[in-house]
């Protein structure tokens, strides 16, 4: 399992529940076309963070590398409505910072992996 890992912070006008209903829907979209495994929204406690923590967290759950290659793949060929899911939670996000994570130390250590 990877996790593709999201900072968020919110442009001045958008609405956090407003913001979380959005993610949700386009969430649960992929989740249905089986292009994630899972996601989940978390904001922060009493505004406590340091350094760059953001307001939001944003976990999407990818089995593996093929997965996120074929959710990229499915997210350019994207329907209307399918559009329309995320430019609507996307209008809401002012920065996001990403990063993809596995579990570690994993059963294949691929760091010691090296074609030559």
């Amino acid at each position: 399992m990877n996790v593709y890992h999201c900072l968020i912070e919110l442009r001045p006008e958008a609405r956090a529940l407003s913001f979380a209903h959005a993610a949700g829907l386009w969430l649960d979209h992929l989740n249905r076309l089986q292009l994630v495994s899972g996601w989940r929204l978390m904001r922060r406690k009493f505004g406590l963070a340091s350094g760059r923590h953001t307001d939001f967290i944003l976990e999407i759950e990818i089995e593996g590398m093929a997965a996120l290659d074929a959710a990229f793949t499915a997210l350019a060929d994207a329907d209307a409505d399918a559009v329309e899911l995320y430019e609507k939670m996307h209008a809401m996000i002012d920065t996001v910072e990403i990063g993809l994570y596995r579990p570690y130390p994993d059963p294949s250590q691929r760091e010691r992996i090296a074609l030559i």
